[in-house]
């Protein structure tokens, strides 16, 4: 009896022995595991824009990145092909907006979108897109419309170079070399004919321009970015969610805000975001700039514009309203502006976190390079902080957007109003100078309702702030009305 329990407890040492062996093994296996997060099979330089190149050193990473070309629609986001439209190589373009909600055709009727307007989609699309748009094939545009549709980090540094920039194109990007080849290349390519200008960039946004090819460290590539980021850090708009301008301001301010130099990660996480989706300046009369020179908020952008001249002394204005005269302005995609004055920005909640969240691939955990909406992803994006099952966090989300599209419907509406009448005045033969008013509160009426229907989220990144642009187009419209009524009476 002793010998068969002997016997039974060799055994069962023996067996515990080989599972912690297996264990220590298996860990040992997955730290080394975690730690092997580069495979270098290929040298990356500042040379280096093929995506492709990168993604044989970073496989998980390109392959994510690679999902990009993905097309599913949310309520209000997203993309579907359109059977009817089909761009080069055969390859569906997605559904026309202009089509689906024909006030929009109204608003800006006299400017390129008018002509041409469609679903967004993924980053691998951004500049296919462009190029086969009707608002670059059928009105002249320039280079810098490539700002945010390219990888164009390695074109702005070979055009610097070609002007007489110093060093070398495999310098660092961030030495004195590598930026003084990209601010001298900018404003070169941006002012090009767009078909001589796309003829110097091969892909949509590739890794170059968010990371350092030695360091994979986040960057930003982006000169409009660069410049706005100075000019919104010596403003006097509070900016709580990027201490580091808050940080720099209490400094002795000798240097100009770089965010290369100064900024956290996880303010990275967003900045590197910012390069492109944001509202700027982009056509033919100046140098592409951001209007961060009084703030991020809407009205202080606004008053950036109002106060702006052109190279000639002219006031700022993107075109002339062929139904009204007024001059106004076209809001771009202002996802970064409208985020800064949201809930989650103020909780230093990134971009990143919601479009990019972490992920694990057995020992290994990064970020998914397949942006899209987080509503397509809540378990990863929503669930982390908001412990709420998923059809719940979709109905909260899906409650803002509705609202939101409700009050822009209404907003849309006053606009296209306000059109209408001012057009009866004309037609009436009211003088300029009677129109000035009421072509005034079209400016920032339209501009308001422009800003929420450009920005991609109907409303989620800052409920409130879309809520209060809308009232204000609403109620700016109305009293452009009331102002030329009297002029568009018929006899």
């Amino acid at each position: 009896m002793k010998t068969i329990k002997y016997s039974l407890l060799v055994l069962v040492t023996a067996a515990a022995t080989v599972g912690v062996m297996w264990l220590y093994e298996n860990i040992a296996t997955r730290k080394q595991e975690a730690q092997q997060v580069v495979f270098s099979v290929v040298h990356l330089d500042e040379t280096t824009e093929d995506p492709a190149e990168w993604g044989r050193n970073f496989p998980r990473q390109f392959d994510s990145y690679r999902r990009t070309v993905d097309m599913e629609r949310t309520r209000y986001g997203g993309s579907e092909a359109d059977p009817f439209a089909v761009g080069e190589h055969g390859v569906p373009k997605t559904v026309s907006k202009i089509e689906q909600d024909p006030r929009l055709k109204i608003l800006w009727n006299g400017y390129a979108f008018a002509i041409d307007f469609r679903e967004e989609r993924g980053h691998a699309y951004m500049l296919q897109d462009q190029k086969e748009t009707e608002r670059v094939l059928k009105r002249p545009q320039v280079g810098a419309c490539l700002h945010c549709h390219a990888s164009t980090t390695v074109a702005y540094r070979r055009a610097g170079l070609a002007a007489g920039a110093p060093g070398q194109l495999t310098d660092p990007l961030l030495s004195a070399t590598g930026m003084e080849q990209l601010m001298k290349g900018f404003p070169i390519v941006s002012a090009e004919p767009y078909s001589n200008a796309v003829q110097r960039v091969r892909h949509p946004v590739a890794c170059i321009d968010c990371h350092d090819p030695k360091t994979l460290q986040l960057r930003i590539t982006r000169p409009g970015l660069i410049l706005g980021l100075r000019a919104l850090a010596a403003s006097a708009d509070a900016v709580p969610h990027l201490p580091s301008i808050e940080r720099w301001r209490k400094g002795d301010r000798r240097s100009p805000y770089d965010a290369n130099r100064d900024a956290t990660r996880q303010e990275m996480r967003s900045l590197t975001c910012a390069q492109c989706h944001v509202e700027y300046y982009c056509a033919s009369k100046a140098t592409l700039f951001f209007p961060w020179g009084k703030g991020l908020k809407a009205e202080q952008m606004e008053a950036f514009y109002d106060e702006y001249r052109f190279r000639d002394g002219t006031p700022f204005a993107d075109w002339k309203h062929a139904t009204t005269g007024a001059d106004l302005i076209k809001v771009q995609h202002p996802e970064f502006e409208l985020w800064s004055q949201g809930i989650h920005a103020r909780s230093a909640v990134a971009c990143a976190d919601c479009h990019m969240p972490y992920q694990r691939e057995g020992a290994i955990k990064m970020s998914n390079h397949h942006v899209r909406s987080p509503l397509l992803n809540i378990s990863k994006s929503c669930q982390v902080c908001h412990h709420f099952s998923e059809d719940e966090l979709k109905q909260r989300v899906f409650n803002i957007q509705d609202r939101t599209k409700q009050l822009m419907d209404h907003a849309l509406d006053a606009v296209v109003s306000l059109i209408q009448t001012l057009e009866q005045a004309r037609k009436n033969g009211a003088a300029d100078e009677q129109l000035r008013a009421a072509r005034q509160l079209q400016r920032k009426a339209q501009y308001r309702v422009d800003f929420v229907n450009a920005e991609n989220s109907m409303g989620f990144h800052a409920p409130q702030e879309a809520a209060r642009l809308l009232g204000e187009a609403i109620d700016y419209a109305r009293l452009g009305q009331l102002a030329v009524a009297p002029l568009a009476q018929k006899d």
